[in-house]
């Protein structure tokens, strides 16, 4: 009886502890432990801590039982990264998962009980049946353009459109060349019926089907709902209608969430992610605790001011504080170089005096905005004897247009006649599909282009008189030198993939109107996504920051102009 009083005053003190070495705004956050909170968080603010010493504070208090905490993300990496911190905090137990995880395992378990029988086969991928729905219509597509295809019944199935109400929309799509309106309407139809007739789900089928079960049958809503009472969901911006909707049903009439974000990072609008449902969060809940994050603990003040002139004024912009004070200020550098070439030379040649000097490659990454801006880089790091890892996307030559325009070009060799080798190379890759004028859409088709683009433009920067020969041969000398590493290596990631990390040293590269903001973006609203997306690349430097663009492509492709957004920062 006496030791009791003991034990209890043991806990307490051991949850209190949760909150030491939280700032002011995190204590706040980690403390509303019910009811709708909101934590509007910037780039480097601690938010993943903030969220997990949150739910360690009530389990430790005995406010949530951890079987009963749901914290969602959308990467398995995030919620592995969850899980761990949060099994170091003590809150063991507490499901950390994604989106798709959470209805995959809730599907599961329902549909004997609701369909009966087996639960249908999940597709790894919609390319076979696309090709197999294309031949059905007698339509001749490439890989790129299944591709994209495949992009768009994503869309609109996590924008939760029929297919009636895609039909009403779809003229004013930015759809692939080789398809109309009437075509794409034609071959979600085929898609989805060849799927039906085999007993197959997609990805999206899956949240669609764990909706539906949830919103027809009572006993499946009362029992998710039994299991499950907190919520928390990490990268809120990123949230689509369809998982909007799949997180209101999990809910129900219950408002113990707690969302974070930054509407700074919305950079996945094309597929459907909206920062609507953070931004008006308070509207929507109008009991809500709003907690801003702004102090940064990742940048040095003059990264941080970067970042804050580029998304000054923007919706949802949060002004960052620094918190890190280094010895030595170092301003972010601006460099115009005269070609692709040169830029990549001396940026390897600038990493290569870091590491000499004791830094660590895997401390440095050099971003950029499509995969084939890689393949410069690549080279210039592989000739100055750099290790380098590519993150978020297949190594430029193992693409599988790369690899076919090599045989191609191999095969060239036998009959080469005394032709320029930029004809000779120019006939080859227009076998392929390349043409002079870049195509005008985002996606797959144009990621094809750029790749063959890329090759016509090593042919371009040649010295002149270079054989077909020679210039084949170094090409698969290239690829061949191009292994995974094994070792510490430098990052090479484009902005989209370098989003949740971060290195001492970031370089910022092909920052030109044209890749930053990208061609396509055409409209206010796709710029200012390029804008956040440059955001996401400043944001990822802890502690120098190069930007730098070049003023031609080393080719016939002339001038280019610096980023718009690159003139206002400087």
């Amino acid at each position: 009886m006496v030791r009791r009083p003991d034990r209890r005053r043991a806990a307490v003190s051991s949850a209190e502890s949760l909150l030491d070495g939280l700032d002011a705004e995190q204590r706040v956050a980690a403390e509303s432990l019910l009811g709708p909170l909101c934590l509007l968080a910037g780039a480097g603010t601690g938010k993943t801590r903030a969220i997990t010493h949150r739910i360690a504070y009530g389990v430790a208090t005995g406010v949530y039982a951890p079987g009963r905490v749901m914290a969602l993300t959308f990467t398995s990496r995030a919620a592995a990264e969850l899980r761990g911190r949060l099994r170091v905090l003590g809150a063991t137990g507490v499901a950390a998962r994604t989106f798709h995880a959470s209805a995959l395992s809730q599907l599961g378990f329902f549909w004997p009980q609701v369909i009966g029988g087996t639960m249908p086969r999940i597709l790894d991928s919609k390319g076979r049946l696309l090709g197999q729905a294309a031949e059905m219509l007698r339509l001749k597509l490439d890989t790129a353009t299944l591709r994209d295809l495949a992009a768009e019944i994503e869309w609109r199935k996590v924008s939760r459109l029929t297919l009636d109400q895609y039909a009403e929309i779809v003229a004013q799509r930015p759809l692939p060349a080789l398809l109309t309106a009437e075509k794409m309407i034609a071959l979600h139809s085929a898609y989805e019926a060849i799927k039906d007739d085999r007993r197959q789900l997609d990805f999206e089928d899956v949240l669609l089907a764990t909706a539906g079960m949830i919103e027809t049958e009572p006993r499946v809503a009362q029992q998710v709902r039994e299991q499950y009472r907190f919520f928390v969901v990490d990268e809120y911006q990123d949230v689509s209608p369809l998982q909007q909707a799949l997180l209101d049903l999990w809910l129900g009439d219950r408002q113990d969430l707690c969302v974070v974000g930054d509407a700074s990072q919305t950079i996945y609008s094309f597929a459907g992610a909206s920062a609507d449902y953070l931004l008006g969060f308070p509207t929507r809940y109008r009991e809500s605790t709003v907690v801003r994050l702004e102090q940064n603990y990742r940048s040095t003040p003059a990264i941080v001011h970067t970042a804050n002139r580029l998304m000054r004024g923007r919706p949802g912009a949060l002004a960052l504080r620094a918190a890190v004070k280094p010895p030595v200020a170092i301003t972010p550098s601006v460099t115009t170089y005269p070609s692709d070439i040169a830029e990549a030379r001396a940026v390897a040649a600038q990493i290569g005096e870091q590491i000499a000097g004791g830094a660590k490659p895997q401390d440095i990454a050099i971003l950029y905005r499509i995969n084939v801006q890689s393949a410069v880089l690549e080279a210039a790091l592989t000739d100055a004897g750099i290790t380098f890892q590519l993150r978020g996307g297949t190594r430029f030559f193992e693409l599988q247009e790369v690899k076919q325009a090599l045989m191609m070009l191999k095969g060239a060799v036998v009959g080469a006649t005394r032709e320029p080798l930029f004809k000779t190379v120019s006939d080859v890759l227009r076998s392929l599909g390349w043409t002079q004028d870049a195509p005008e859409v985002r996606g797959a088709v144009r990621d094809r282009w750029e790749s063959l683009n890329a090759i016509m433009g090593l042919a371009e920067a040649s010295p002149s008189g270079t054989t077909l020969r020679a210039f084949v041969d170094e090409l698969f000398e290239r690829s061949a030198a191009q292994h995974e590493p094994t070792m510490s290596a430098v990052t090479l990631a484009t902005l989209h993939s370098a989003k949740g990390l971060e290195w001492d040293t970031v370089y910022l590269v092909g920052l030109s109107d044209g890749f930053v903001p990208i061609t396509y973006a055409k409209t206010p609203e796709a710029i200012d996504e390029e804008r956040r997306l440059l955001y996401v690349g400043v944001t990822r430097a802890r502690r120098r920051l190069h930007l730098s663009w070049s003023s031609g492509g080393g080719g016939r492709g002339g001038a280019r102009r610096p980023s718009r957004f690159l003139v206002e920062l400087d």
